[in-house]
């Protein structure tokens, strides 16, 4: 049974399914859990040869890229298309979660940043302020 959603509906399920397909991109890319898959796909590039070995080994260390693949995935495992209810409407779905997706992995990194760099500046505070009472003492 096929449900046609209102295009409001289409839009909210935009933004809830690229969620996950920019958690999944984000993870496999850059975080410690898959360090050394990423390190071993990262030395297997540069010492491929072929050209379609380089850019199957360049998936995985590229969150854009990547996150082409699981949109791929996430349209088979939810049937999900936008606006128009044919292979068009999947192929739109899926160039709107990839950019969707990719827009929460920009934001999830500018605040990554911004979060590392307050972290750093109290290190470095509570380092000055160690110096200082460690001066005082003597």
């Amino acid at each position: 049974m096929q449900f046609e959603y209102s295009l409001f509906e289409q839009t909210g399920l935009l933004l809830l399914l690229a969620l996950p397909i920019a958690c999944i991109s984000w993870t496999i890319t850059h975080e410690e859990l898959f360090k050394e898959f990423r390190d071993y796909f990262l030395s297997k590039l540069k010492r491929s040869k072929s050209i379609v070995a380089k850019k199957f080994y360049y998936v995985f260390t590229c969150e854009y890229c990547l996150s082409h693949y699981v949109t791929v995935f996430f349209l088979i495992l939810t049937n999900y298309h936008l606006v128009l209810p044919d292979w068009r409407g999947y192929l739109i779905a899926g160039f709107g979660l990839v950019w969707i997706a990719n827009i929460y992995m920009s934001l999830y990194g500018i605040l990554r940043v911004g979060l590392k760099r307050e972290k750093v500046e109290v290190e470095i505070k509570e380092e000055e302020l160690g110096d200082k009472s460690i001066g005082n003492s003597k």
